[in-house]
This record gives structure tokens, C-alpha cells and sequence, in this order.
């Protein structure tokens, strides 16, 4: 949404930052190679960009991009057939200027420990973007839990959650479901805990199952929070919902929730996709049907009122609304010049590389909601439930869902205000703002000795 413009110091804001002291100083002293990950350097570009424009000191820059601490754990289960598997498991708590710090648990083949280090690093940047008293923090799992069984899996949780006692806590680290975890691993997890503590402690985690003291409206938050700031974003560039359409990719808790939501304002999903591939029909697809294909085959591939496309398809089939609700790094600079879409809403954390970015920013006919703020409902409404759960007193989902709109709209606000101001793009805009929070905040505590 617009291009960058140059700064008060006559600096080229769209120029790379260059390297820092910090940078010269690893060089001497290496130490933090263990983050080095695709999605971690990522991170880190968009940091040092917004650190350039923000006149950041080069001193301070190091202290706000690598995380306050990281663990790494073994994780032995018992299988099934009698047998003993080690997995590898993660959890990176970011910083701790705000408050405790929150995040997910993800489990996923792939987990590596600088993909989490990112996760947890855009987290701080959200929670702060929302005005939430956290600071970022990811966990996971290296594993595929679809290939595990129920058993298997809560000996995996358990565990896991036991290695990370030392670290976790109400007041020091709430972890919540992410990709491959769900409300019945949140219960292990608080169960867990609880016994080690021996006393019940909900707020432990969010996410988990309503009777033992999860929040109405969290499972849909994410995806309701998705389709509400698609719906500002449509008030903004004058886009009616009549007869528009949209692409999901990644048909998950946050894409399905999102799907139904626009669907409800008269969008038309034309396009979805899962890990398998994807479904598509120029007609509109029928969600209803399509959900209980997805609860019967467990994925989206079959449905028999569409046709079958990759996720590479789905990525460049014109539509007015695309929604990446899979993993990072999917728009890349290979493909950016191909989405055809009117607003482009980052359901995902990470989907667009810096690459595309820059693609993306000179296309002024795509509005970007940026991932920082477009799935935030999520972490919003997990800190709504671990209020709650301190507090020992529910609300109801409408006072949920009011007061996550409430929060999503001050933050939207903000966001456009800085990009007419300074006439930069809403990523630019979304990081700006969170990072800057986190730099006042962390300058008005300072440095212990």
C-alpha cells in the first residue's frame, strides 16, 4: 500500500539497513549462528528495516532482535509397537520487557529451532502492535503428528511440557495451539503442570477446552479477527463484498473460521486449499459441504463440486481476496508478480518474503494487511482468556468478540494513520509500531548492571 518515502535524516527508507556494529561484532565473537534459518533471516531483514527507518541505535538493535532465551529439549516417547523415539522440541521466549511472554506450540516435521526464533520475534511485534502486556514466545515440536496416535501424542505433550516446567509459568511463559496442536494438547499440557504444581492452574495456557477454563469465541478468533480487517480493508479501497471473491490457502482452524466469515458478508470462496492441494469452482464453493468432506476425508482433495488445483495455483487464481493461512514464505519474488488480487490478508505469520514485498510494493492495486496485525485476534483472545482464568470470572462470546473487534480496530487505525503520514507501506507501518513499543519500553526499564 504505497511506497516508501525518504526519512526526516534524508535516509532512503526503502534501503536495506546497513550492517551494524552489532553485525562487526558477531563477526568477532560468533555465538548466534543457532538461529540461522530461512524464515529467521527473514524476520530479521524486516527488523533491520524498520530499525533503519525508526533511527534505532546500532547498540540497542542486537538486545531487541535475538531472544531473551531459547531451550531445547529431547523428548523420548514411548510408541505404540514398544519402541522408544526421541523427538526434538523447542520453545524461544523473545523478550520479557512487557510482561510474561505468549505464543504457540506448533507441531510440525519441520520445526526448527530459527524457525521458532522468528515465530516468537513477530509475536513480540504483535503482542505489542495489539497493546497486549506480553512479549513473544514460540514453541514446537519436531514431528508429524498425523502420523501419531492419541496416545502417542499425549506422551508427547506431556512430556514436552515437563521438560519446559523450569521455564513456563502464568507469570513467565503461557504457551496456546498453533499448527498441528489444538484444544485437547492445551488440556494435557495445563494437566501437566497442574500436577507438578499440585493445585489446578488454567491460565497455564490458552486455547484449551471451555470447561476447564478456555474462553468462548478463541478457537474462531484468528479467522474472525481475518475477516473483520478484510472487511476494513474493503471499506478502504471501496471493495463491495457483492459478488467478490476469495482464495484460502491452507484450510485449516484460521482458513475454514475465515472462509465461513467472508462468506457470511456475501463473499463468494472460490478457492481452498490444505497440505494435499487445493479444490476450486468458479461458482462458489459450498462451504457446509465441503466441511463435512473435510471432517469425513480429512482433507480438502476429492470434494466432488470442484476442480483440483496445487496451493501454487490457488496462490495466482484472480480473486478480490486472498488469504495465506499456511505456512511462511509462500509468495516469494518467484511468483509475487502473478497474485492477481485486490487485498492480499496475511492469515499466516511470514508468507510473503522481503523479495515480494518489494514486488508487492510497487502494486498499488493490492492492499496488504500485514501478518502482524491480520492474526492477531488469536494471542487477543488468548490474553482475554488468561485474564479470565487469573481472574476466575468468564464472559460471554459476544463480550469476547466486542472487545476483539474493539482492539482489532484501534490497532487497524493506528496502522493507516502512520501510512498516510509517512506515506510508507502497512507492513512498514504494523512493525513500525510494534517495534517502537518495545524499544520505548525496554528504555524506560533498562539494563540491569
Amino acid at each position: 500500500m504505497g511506497s516508501a518515502a525518504r526519512g526526516p535524516a534524508g535516509k532512503d527508507r526503502n534501503r536495506p539497513a546497513a550492517p551494524s556494529r552489532g553485525s562487526r561484532f558477531r563477526a568477532i565473537f560468533p555465538g548466534m549462528e543457532i538461529y540461522d534459518h530461512p524464515t529467521w533471516r527473514m524476520a530479521c531483514q524486516q527488523f533491520d528495516l524498520v530499525a533503519e527507518r525508526l533511527d534505532i541505535p546500532d547498540c540497542d538493535r542486537d538486545r531487541m532482535k535475538y531472544p531473551k532465551r531459547s531451550m531445547t529439549v529431547a523428548i523420548p516417547v514411548h510408541t505404540d509397537d514398544g519402541c522408544t523415539r526421541v523427538f526434538t522440541g523447542h520453545r524461544v521466549q523473545h523478550h520479557l520487557a512487557l510482561g510474561p511472554t505468549k505464543g504457540g506450540l506448533r507441531y510440525h516435521p519441520e520445526v526448527a529451532l530459527g524457525e521458532v526464533a522468528a515465530l516468537a520475534m513477530w509475536m513480540s511485534w504483535k503482542c505489542a502492535l495489539a497493546g497486549l502486556p506480553y512479549g513473544g514466545a514460540k514453541g514446537g515440536v519436531a514431528c508429524d503428528p498425523r502420523t501419531l496416535s492419541a496416545t502417542e501424542l499425549e506422551r508427547l505433550t506431556r512430556r514436552y511440557t515437563q521438560e519446559m516446567i523450569p521455564f513456563i509459568g502464568p507469570q513467565v511463559d503461557i504457551m496456546a495451539p498453533d499448527m498441528g496442536t489444538n484444544e485437547q494438547v492445551m488440556a494435557w499440557m495445563m494437566d501437566t503442570y497442574s500436577v507438578h504444581m499440585g493445585y489446578s492452574v488454567p491460565s497455564i495456557v490458552t486455547g484449551k477446552p471451555v470447561r476447564i477454563g478456555g474462553s468462548l469465541g478463541r478457537r474462531e478468533a484468528t479467522g474472525r479477527g481475518v475477516a473483520y480487517l478484510v472487511n476494513r480493508a474493503s471499506d478502504t479501497i471501496g471493495l463491495s463484498h457483492e459478488n467478490a471473491t476469495a482464495c484460502i490457502q491452507g484450510y485449516g482452524n484460521v482458513g475454514s473460521v475465515a472462509a465461513l466469515s467472508l462468506a457470511r458478508h456475501g463473499v463468494k470462496i472460490i478457492a481452498v486449499s490444505d497440505v494435499s492441494g487445493g479444490v476450486f469452482n468458479a461458482r462458489g464453493l459450498d462451504l457446509w459441504k465441503l466441511n463435512a468432506h473435510v471432517a469425513e476425508k480429512k482433507t480438502v482433495l476429492g470434494f466432488p463440486e470442484g476442480d483440483s488445483l496445487t496451493n501454487e495455483q490457488l496462490l495466482e487464481t484472480p480473486c478480490d481476496i486472498l488469504v495465506p493461512a499456511a505456512l511462511e514464505r509462500q509468495i516469494t519474488a518467484a511468483n509475487a508478480g502473478r497474485i492477481r488480487c485486490r487485498i492480499l490478508a496475511e492469515a499466516a505469520n511470514g508468507p510473503v518474503t522481503p523479495e515480494a514485498d518489494a514486488i508487492l510494493a510497487e502494486r498499488l492495486e493490492i492492499f496488504l494487511i500485514p501478518d502482524v496485525l491480520c492474526n492477531a485476534g488469536g494471542v487477543i483472545v488468548s490474553y482475554f482468556e488468561w485474564v479470565q482464568d487469573l481472574q476466575s470470572f468468564f464472559w460471554s462470546e459476544a463480550e469476547v468478540t466486542d472487545k476483539l473487534f474493539r482492539i482489532l480496530e484501534q490497532a487497524f487505525v493506528q496502522m493507516m494513520a502512520l501510512v498516510k503520514k509517512q506515506k510508507i507501506s502497512t507492513r512498514l507501518a504494523a512493525l513500525s509500531l510494534g517495534i517502537q513499543r518495545v524499544h520505548e519500553a525496554r528504555k524506560l526499564r533498562g539494563l540491569f548492571p
